[in-house]
């Protein structure tokens, strides 16, 4: 059984409690109401219009401080709202890393409805990525799953395939984009988990905010272009592309790339998350939709 990685530290109400009382004393007195216990972080609704964002193991200690030091840069002037870190928290005696306050992003996840339902955020989410997917300085994060050649994910990929009993077609079609043309432009910012878990929609179905920039860092754009596979049905994959290619000629490869990075995350949830029977359902969604549509129509 593969499930979705083990907590190293059990982030409770009580221990947000304290945190708050020793560090932001002001905020200490909000309502705290645990939200989600996901791979790599813990989230807390506090008060109306604020969240915590605590890691729950080491990994993603290290991803909340490039969220830090990047994120209110990054999205400044982006119209889509994000969880930018309004407050840091610290290392204490009773929690060994750092965390955020944030912006609490109304709305409800894009992974609690039909695939169907999301189409009305495609356009404006592929706005945000076209505001997004900005040149990159030197510096930017490096992250060593993310933005890189789909060359480097190969074995992790056909493994989990094997280990999902997923059919051939998907380790034929997994050769076919790992091998497509590489990147050869400049390095651009890239989200690095642009699922259906972390986008939020409003009443009607549009885009309300993009949450998660943990696996922030800088490469292949084709990594977030995932999205058009990883969120939305062919209506709203069309839109979505067709929105992209307005504004920003992307060929054949980039997409197929794209379509490999959808592949590669789809076979992540669905083999990783036996544990997690939604996520796992994500998972086998995302690769239902990569094997049917190569998206080239649009």
């Amino acid at each position: 059984m593969a499930n979705t990685p083990s907590a190293e530290v059990d982030v409770t109400a009580d221990l947000v409690r304290e945190l708050l009382v020793e560090q932001h004393p002001d905020l200490a007195h909000l309502p705290l109401t645990p939200e989600a216990n996901g791979w790599d972080n813990a989230i807390f609704r506090l008060g109306d219009e604020l969240a915590v964002r605590l890691p729950r193991r080491q990994a993603a200690a290290e991803l909340i401080r490039n969220e830090q030091r990047w994120l209110g840069e990054l999205t400044r002037g982006v119209k889509t709202v994000t969880p930018v870190p309004l407050r840091t928290g610290l290392p204490s005696s009773s929690y060994p890393w750092f965390w955020s306050i944030t912006r609490w992003v109304d709305g409800d996840l894009a992974a609690h409805l039909p695939m169907a339902d999301r189409a009305p955020a495609a356009q404006a989410l592929a706005d945000f990525l076209l505001d997004f997917q900005q040149p990159a300085p030197e510096d930017a994060p490096r992250n060593p799953v993310r933005g890189v050649a789909l060359t480097t994910r190969s074995d992790a990929v056909l493994a989990r395939i094997g280990s999902a009993r997923l059919s051939t077609e998907f380790s034929d079609l997994w050769v076919e984009l790992r091998d497509q043309p590489v990147w050869e432009g400049q390095a651009l910012w890239v989200h690095g988990d642009l699922h259906a878990a972390n986008i939020v929609l409003d009443s009607q179905g549009a885009l309300a905010g993009v949450l998660d920039f943990g696996d922030l860092t800088s490469g292949d754009p084709a990594t977030d272009l995932a999205a058009a596979w990883m969120i939305f049905d062919r209506n709203g994959r069309r839109s979505f592309i067709d929105r992209i290619q307005s504004s920003r000629y992307t060929d054949t490869a980039t997409w197929q790339r794209a379509r490999g990075w959808a592949l590669c995350m789809g076979s992540a949830m669905a083999a990783t998350s036996d544990d997690h029977p939604a996520f796992q359902a994500l998972g086998h969604s995302v690769l239902r939709e990569v094997l049917t549509d190569d998206g080239k129509s649009a």
